[in-house]
């Protein structure tokens, strides 16, 4: 029989979906109702269900569903005034209050839904946890290979969330690859915590720009340190922070540039070697061996020729300094690491050869980013090294990312009903 409490319509709709509900079903008139096909579930606007094919008594019906707690919830949502949903053809409800009619003032066929107990008591346990992931307590019942299975429709998908934001960059930039893949990727080089200032950075100092200067190392930095606003910081400077400030005066004037705050950028709780200042000079030598970096990516033939394109270190200023005008303790030579060089490729390279492939109709490309995950090992967070006490241990970047992308839009958000794993337990 039906839950004693009320479900989320999510849930009532799964129900539906999974044909999960009580099989010997009448409408509410007391007329027999054969489901013939649920239906396809409607993502945007209108009815939930579209293309559903009914049964009721001897006549069949074809059209749409719609799904409501309370049967009553069609007259709040304004739908018997609404022409969208005149070729609903049963309203499927928890809860059956009212009977409720299309716009002409027709009676819309009533479904009161039932199903197990279990399944609402499965679901409520599950929205109802307060562990890691919402299964941490039942995740041990699962076959990991369950898990293994669904990793390919996990990366595809979060391939395709970051599809949107490099399209609307895209568009920004007039369809200017290049100078999209500079943009998303300044903004990668400043991880999280300095993220918002390098992307602002980028997009102040245009790749066309750089380009002009890049054979020039030092005036490449120039640029970059001026338009960060953080040769603004101090009056007074040792010699390189002078000429830096000199040299970026000229091209201030002659490109008409507009620094960005220095205040934006943040130093505290980070380790030296990630220090904006640092992570500055290494954009501007990356950028020293191309401006036309993407271009490169299409051209390389394998990881190791992509990975070499990032194997850059900063100017030689550099490898005594963490910040201007201080001597660190000793040399150190700032290349960029292989952690930031695979950090680069995970979410800038890979995103931008899939959508570069999926536009450009080169599935060739499609298929490469892919391949790149899989030959790229697995990276090293609290999220993955989580997963892995749980028993997930993570074989590739393929793999790591998939499940970065279960924990942060499926565990992180409890949409367990989308989850294979949430799904299994559901019925076990």
């Amino acid at each position: 029989m039906s839950s004693p409490f009320n479900m989320p319509e999510e849930f009532l709709q799964y129900i539906w979906e999974n044909r999960l509900f009580i099989t010997e079903v009448k409408t509410e008139a007391g007329d027999r109702l054969e489901i013939i096909d649920q239906g396809k579930r409607n993502t945007d606007a209108g009815p939930d269900f579209f293309n559903a094919r009914i049964r009721i008594d001897n006549t069949i019906w074809a059209g749409n569903i719609e799904i409501h707690q309370k049967a009553s919830d069609w007259l709040k949502h304004g739908h018997q005034k609404d022409k969208a949903y005149d070729n609903v053809i049963l309203h499927v409800v928890e809860s059956p209050d009212v009977e409720v009619s299309r716009t002409d003032g027709t009676p819309i066929p009533a479904l009161h839904l039932q199903y197990s107990e279990k399944l609402a008591n499965n679901y409520r346990h599950l929205l109802d946890s307060k562990t890691w992931i919402p299964c941490e307590d039942q995740f041990h019942k699962i076959d990991p290979v369950l898990l293994q299975l669904g990793f390919n429709r996990l990366m595809i998908e979060r391939l395709e969330n970051k599809t949107g934001e490099i399209l609307a960059k895209l568009k920004q930039n007039n369809n200017d690859w290049n100078e999209t893949f500079y943009q998303i990727l300044a903004r990668t080089f400043g991880f999280k915590v300095n993220a918002l200032p390098f992307e602002l950075l980028a997009k102040s100092l245009p790749i066309s720009i750089l380009g002009k200067h890049k054979d020039n190392l030092f005036q490449l930095e120039a640029l970059l340190f001026g338009n960060s606003g953080l040769l603004n910081q101090q009056l007074l400077g040792d010699d390189y922070y002078i000429r830096l400030r000199e040299e970026y005066s000229f091209l201030y004037k002659k490109y008409g540039l507009k620094a960005i705050e220095g205040h934006l950028w943040k130093f505290l709780r980070l380790r030296p070697v990630n220090f904006p200042t640092v992570r500055i000079a290494q954009l501007a030598a990356i950028i020293h061996g191309s401006d036309t970096l993407f271009s490169k990516i299409l051209e390389a033939k394998n990881l190791q020729e992509l990975t070499d394109l990032f194997r850059v270190k900063a100017s030689d200023y550099w490898d005594t300094h963490y910040n201007f005008n201080k001597l660190s303790k000793r040399k150190v030579s700032k290349e960029l690491g292989d952690t930031s060089i695979q950090i680069a490729i995970i979410n800038v390279v890979i995103p931008m050869l899939f959508v570069y492939g999926e536009r450009q109709n080169k599935p060739a490309l499609k298929n490469r980013a892919l391949e790149l995950l899989e030959q790229l090992p697995a990276e090293k967070n609290s999220i993955i090294g989580k997963w892995s006490e749980l028993g997930i241990k993570a074989r590739s970047a393929f793999e790591s990312q998939a499940l970065l992308q279960l924990k942060n839009n499926y565990c992180e958000q409890k949409k367990c009903l989308n989850c294979q794993i949430g799904a299994k337990l559901l019925t076990s």
